[in-house]
């Protein structure tokens, strides 16, 4: 019975072209955005090289002064006084690192000048991010605490400065300062903000990152739980923590706050959805909440335009119902068909519509609109697209084939669409 559905589904979708055609556009152009978006958020969030770790991973993105008198708020990143005084003081974290955003800087050669991206960092950064070495070593605690004039750089860095990527132990010259390279690494995606860089050198070669008694400075902090299981209690342990931190200036700051977060919660505890800053919610759940709201109201749209066109073709397929009932076929036997012709619809819509999205994806890789990024279709994004698929093709099938499976048969036989 239901090959013999699929057979049917399959002539009907061919003898009706035009409307084929409206319904696979709909079908596969809703599947593609969201696939490229999806792509493109696992891309942001997911486990990638050099964060290979992320569900270990916990960040501290700034700390929120709030200042006295209901003057506001004041928001800024982490000092390294703060990262030592009290955060290298966590019992259960694994290890503490520290990065900055990266800052402009420029490498002279002898022939032209070479923007970078200039990333400062301590040793604990290179041993809690996974980065691929093409050669050479990360530097170490022990030459950031001496200030060793000693650098990493990415593959297109070395290329571009000596034209090849043998260059352990030879020295570059950035902002008119002398580093000697300690390793050479594969290019990481501008994405990942945590890891990207075009160089790396010791915080401690910059004194203006931690001569300072302040909390606030320049740095994010990058905390790894010995396991995934730990997580929760690392984020507990920075909570308490917080409640110890010393205020420096209590004329003007009444209180702090800070929590150290996963890779999405660190982002999405900045939105501005509570009055009360005071609150520790990360916002995770509305974040949810209103992207799959957003995604199934994107969905909805081409699914109710589906559902019309179908009614349409229900009419237009009366007399053929009307004999199918007038030889005995029941309202399950004919809901079964329509429903098999609308998922058979949409999982050809959704098979091409992830061969758009890989299409579009090969696009924006080759514009390369976000430095070293590398977009592409994971198996999880094809499964979850595939079940998109299905459930957009039960979407817009339901409802049709309930009312076909109503239409009076003499009435259908008749041409006309009247329901029992």
């Amino acid at each position: 019975m239901f090959l013999s559905y699929l057979k049917i589904a399959w002539k009907v979708l061919m003898r009706r072209k035009f409307f084929t055609f409206i319904s696979l556009f709909g079908v596969s152009f809703t599947l593609m955005i969201l696939l490229v978006v999806m792509a493109m958020f696992d891309h942001l969030v997911g486990p990638a090289t050099p964060v290979k770790r992320i569900d270990r991973m916990l960040f501290v993105n700034i700390i929120k002064h709030q200042m006295v008198g209901g003057r506001g708020w004041m928001n800024q990143l982490a000092s390294i006084h703060f990262v030592d005084d009290y955060v290298r003081q966590l019992k259960t974290p694994e290890k503490v690192g520290v990065t900055t955003a990266t800052s402009n800087a420029t490498a002279f050669t002898k022939s032209k000048l070479l923007a970078l991206d200039l990333s400062y960092t301590d040793g604990d950064f290179w041993k809690i991010m996974d980065f691929d070495f093409v050669d050479g070593r990360a530097f170490t605690n022990e030459e950031v605490k001496s200030a060793q004039p000693v650098c990493v750089i990415n593959e297109a860095t070395a290329r571009d400065y000596f034209g090849t990527t043998d260059v352990v132990g030879r020295p570059i010259e950035i902002d008119l300062k002398r580093y000697r390279v300690a390793g050479v690494v594969r290019n990481v995606s501008a994405a990942q903000i945590y890891a990207y860089a075009d160089a790396w050198v010791p915080y401690t070669l910059s004194p203006q990152y931690y001569r300072d008694n302040r909390l606030n400075g320049e740095f994010m902090v990058v905390l790894l739980a010995p396991s995934e299981q730990a997580v929760p209690a690392v984020r507990d342990e920075y909570r308490q923590m917080m409640k110890r931190v010393e205020i420096p200036n209590p004329k003007e700051v009444q209180a702090v706050f800070s929590y150290a977060d996963p890779v999405l919660a660190a982002f999405t505890r900045a939105l501005p959805i509570h009055n009360d800053q005071t609150m520790d919610d990360d916002n995770l759940g509305a974040f949810y909440l209103l992207a799959g709201g957003l995604a199934l109201l994107f969905m909805l749209l081409p699914a109710l335009n589906l559902v019309n066109l179908n009614v349409t073709r229900i009419l237009e397929r009366s007399g053929e119902i009307g004999v199918r009932k007038a030889f005995g076929a029941t309202g399950r036997n004919l809901v079964s068909q329509f429903l098999v012709e609308n998922v058979v619809l949409a999982l050809v819509g959704g098979l091409l519509g992830l061969a758009l999205a890989a299409g579009a994806l090969a696009l924006v890789n080759e514009a390369h609109p976000v430095a070293y990024a590398h977009f592409s279709l994971s198996w999880r994004v094809f499964g979850w697209g595939m079940v998109l698929t299905l459930l957009f093709g039960l979407m817009s099938g339901v409802y049709p084939a309930w009312k076909m499976s109503r239409l009076n048969p003499v009435a259908a036989l008749r041409g006309g669409g009247e329901q029992k």
